[in-house]
């Protein structure tokens, strides 16, 4: 059993943008009320927030307007927000209490088990959510026939755009390993990627073309009367600013990764400590701004994927396996014994490419000048849904999908 999330486009009419809206201020006035009672009482349950949520639904008989399910997810996502503070604050970070709810701030219901359903009208698709009506629906992908829905997740955007992640239960077969067509890929900023082929897809870097924009619009922002109209109006235009610059680089992700899945079998990527490379503020932007995470999600659930230990893939010759130290500044390998010059970043995609190989015992596929590889020694150890090798350094390996 696999679970799989389906984001789809709503076009609700405007009697079907006010019921949804009034959905959402009722599962934020209830998400106050149950942050209200914790800052009171303390830690509470999930059940006890369920028990205060019928005492609260018998003093305030307009609750009864609203799905019962979609209120009780609230208590859930109460629970779990208490949840995860406590983690952190055993972590030994700083974290206060629970914040309430703004208006701007709270976007998403949940119709969980039952209320819920999508039905075929003519041409059209329609989302029926109970005590809201029948909304039409953008279904640009098909659903499984054998899937079952779950749950419901309805969301508005800052733009004022609304969206419903359809979350469904597939009896999907494990696919077989077959690593007839592997391929290594460097991940970087100035290129996106540059896989152990040769092939080179640049960075679109959406933010860094929407700067001025932004910086733009940001001055009108501040120009603005906190609490005007017009204020209201230039922050929706930096949201929309902002929502483009995301849709843009989804969309670049999402052709790059279906490209590498559709062409190769498996597919080894570095395994990058990002949260401490954006430490460095001359590189953060870039990085951020590259969705190196996003990319390595979507291969993870579209094809085989296995992360490599990123140690030394840059500096390693990938013909004779000598360390040629470089600056992020130097962008051309050359090797003094084996005289090898290469693209930096092809030369880190084939050592992927060549410690991804070694671990199945399969030599590498490369040119010939390249093939004097030797394969790293491992040993094994398996765990459901993700295998973790450790190598002979101490380094682990981390593979999906097999």
């Amino acid at each position: 059993m696999q679970t799989r999330n389906f984001k789809f486009r709503l076009y609700p009419n405007s009697y079907q943008i006010k019921k949804l809206q009034e959905n959402l201020d009722a599962c934020r006035w209830v998400y106050n009320k149950m942050v209200e009672v914790i800052h009171k009482n303390g830690s509470t349950s999930r059940n006890d927030l369920n028990y205060f949520l019928t005492e609260l639904k018998q003093s305030e008989h307009w609750l009864y307007n609203y799905h019962s399910k979609m209120l009780q997810m609230v208590s859930t996502q109460v629970a779990g927000s208490q949840k995860s503070l406590m983690e952190l604050h055993k972590n030994g970070y700083k974290t206060g209490n629970l914040r309430f709810a703004k208006y701007d701030d709270y976007h998403t219901f949940t119709y969980n088990q039952s209320g819920f359903g999508i039905i075929k009208y003519g041409n059209s698709d329609l989302l029926h959510l109970l005590k809201i009506g029948s909304i039409e629906i953008r279904k640009h992908r098909n659903v499984p026939e054998n899937a079952m829905i779950k749950q419901i997740i309805v969301t508005k955007s800052r733009s004022g755009k609304w969206y419903c992640s359809v979350t469904c239960d597939i009896d999907a077969v494990p696919p077989k390993t077959n690593i007839t067509k592997p391929v290594g890929i460097d991940v970087g900023i100035k290129n996106f990627a540059y896989d152990s082929d040769g092939f080179v897809t640049p960075n679109p870097l959406n933010l860094q073309k929407m700067l001025k924009p932004l910086a733009r619009v940001q001055r009108k922002i501040s120009r603005r009367q906190p609490g005007s109209n017009n204020r209201k109006k230039s922050v929706k235009w930096y949201q929309l600013i902002h929502e483009r610059i995301k849709n843009r680089r989804k969309d670049f992700l999402h052709k790059l990764s279906t490209q590498y899945a559709r062409k190769y079998d498996i597919v080894f990527v570095e395994k990058l400590q990002k949260m401490n490379m954006v430490k460095n503020h001359r590189f953060a932007r870039g990085i951020l701004d590259s969705g190196w995470g996003t990319f390595t999600n979507m291969l993870y659930y579209k094809t085989i994927l296995a992360e490599i230990p990123a140690r030394n893939t840059t500096v390693t010759c990938s013909c004779c396996g000598n360390s040629v130290p470089k600056s992020p500044t130097v962008r051309i390998h050359r090797c003094d014994i084996c005289g090898l010059v290469l693209d930096r970043d092809h030369n880190a995609a084939i050592n992927i490419l060549s410690k991804g190989l070694g671990i199945f015992g399969v030599k590498s596929s490369l040119p010939q000048e390249l093939r004097e590889v030797t394969p790293v020694e491992i040993s094994q150890r398996s765990r459901k849904q993700e295998k973790t090798i450790e190598l002979s350094d101490g380094s682990s390996l981390s593979f999906f999908g097999i």
